[in-house]
């Protein structure tokens, strides 16, 4: 008979404090080859990924989006900003 591993208390969100993976296991990704170079994948929720046939589809809209949005200056980071002046006199 084979032994059972002992179930493991869970936390108030239901995951374990530690996991142990057999990476023995693990297979590459077989669609990491279809990614080029700067990509990042975005999960739509269901009701929104019905709308659209293809991943092209998506990126359409999005691009026409993009082109009627307003210019905005780029935002300098690490910049420190200084306090508005107020308009108060002088004592």
């Amino acid at each position: 008979m084979k032994r059972t591993p002992k179930a493991r208390s869970t936390g108030r969100n239901g995951l374990r404090a530690e996991y142990q993976f057999d990476y023995a296991n693990s297979r590459p990704n077989r669609f990491a080859a279809r990614m080029g170079g700067n990509v990042v994948a975005i999960v739509l929720e269901p009701d929104v990924a019905a709308v659209f046939d293809s991943s092209k589809a998506v990126n359409d809209l999005l691009r026409s989006v993009i082109s009627v949005m307003p210019r905005r200056a780029p935002k300098l980071r690490g910049a420190r900003r200084t306090p508005a002046r107020t308009s108060r006199g002088a004592n």
